[in-house]
């Protein structure tokens, strides 16, 4: 994985490329073969269906709302969502509990019961900034991702009753470094897939990298404020608190959740994005260093991990190697 500064343009041209929306959110595919992106798309929509059947929260009939309402009883699941489960438990390990899947309950109790979609008001803008949904609540704290009983060799799992995962915060970044190397292996080349902006790349990547603006919302325009730069491997993800917020009972919510309070993260960072060997890396770096706040940057750093932190006012710190901003004299 690299990340640098973008020092040239993009031969976009040359690339086959295709939007459509999956995992409720804008999806990018774009391949070095221009020829074969019919078929690359193709493979990355069948991942990303397979994700959505075996981890949702927001559909009845999937395997996770299956075992979520075992109340305390023993599960066996299937290969892909046990993958998804040991990588959110390892999120919680590495990050000690600041991403923790257990927090489903707490998303059911600030508002987001269901697909953001369905929770925006109709006059929110397309970013999905403000929605309605429910009374005031208070907090719901995470029980903690030590209770979940999880044998990966077996694929059983026993959840306490009461207890419901939501693996949101590293389930779409999953999908996104399964479905590019599914893609890869399949049509060849260079292939990138974004999902909400959370990329993965795999194979070759085009003569200069893989040229990526990285910004608050990934549906923003090219001129949309932030900084373009190169990657030449691995996966780079951005949490923001400004995007995926709803109003509750008169008071602003974001997606991201502090597991201690189970209540949104304090928003110390506008957006952190975070470039890693996978999107998942990625992804589970971001939106620790949200629930972090002032920590996240010496965090980072000690990590090794290149990131762009910005703070609500717009001032921007990076780390790690990431590519400092070259303001025009």
């Amino acid at each position: 994985m690299a990340v640098t500064r973008a020092i040239k343009v993009s031969r976009a041209g040359a690339l086959g490329k295709a939007e459509f929306r999956a995992l409720g959110t804008g999806a990018v595919v774009v391949a070095t073969d221009r020829g074969r992106i019919a078929t690359a798309t193709m493979e990355v929509r069948q991942e990303l269906a397979q994700i959505d059947a075996a981890c949702s929260r927001f559909r009845a009939d999937s395997e996770l709302e299956v075992a979520n309402h075992a109340s305390g009883h023993l599960v066996v699941v299937g290969p892909l969502l046990a993958e998804a489960i040991e990588v959110a438990l390892r999120a919680a390990r590495i990050t000690e509990g600041d991403v923790d899947p257990t927090v489903g309950a707490a998303m059911q109790a600030v508002g987001y019961d269901r697909d953001f979609e369905e929770i925006r008001s109709p006059g929110a803008r397309s970013s999905g900034i403000r929605s309605t949904a429910g009374p005031t609540v208070g907090g719901t704290p995470a029980p903690g991702w030590q209770l979940v009983s999880f044998d990966r060799r077996w694929g059983t799992l026993r959840l306490p009753a009461g207890v419901h995962l939501d693996l949101g915060a590293t389930a779409k970044a999953l999908a996104a470094d399964r479905a590019a190397r599914r893609a890869q292996a399949e049509v060849g080349g260079g292939i990138l897939v974004s999902l909400g902006g959370d990329l993965a790349t795999a194979g070759e990547p085009p003569g200069p990298g893989w040229l990526v603006r990285v910004t608050d919302w990934h549906g923003s325009g090219p001129g949309a404020p932030g900084q373009t730069v190169k990657l030449e491997s691995g996966g780079l993800a951005t949490s923001s608190t400004t995007v995926r917020r709803w109003s509750q009972g008169g008071r602003d919510r974001h997606h991201i959740l502090d597991p201690g309070t189970g209540l949104p993260a304090p928003v110390v960072w506008r957006t952190v994005s975070v470039a890693a060997a996978s999107c998942v890396d990625a992804n589970i770096a971001s939106t620790a260093a949200i629930v972090r706040g002032q920590s996240s940057p010496a965090w980072l750093s000690e990590n090794g991990l290149p990131a762009r932190l910005v703070r609500p006012d717009g001032s921007v710190t990076v780390v790690g190697g990431w590519p400092v901003e070259q303001v025009a004299a």
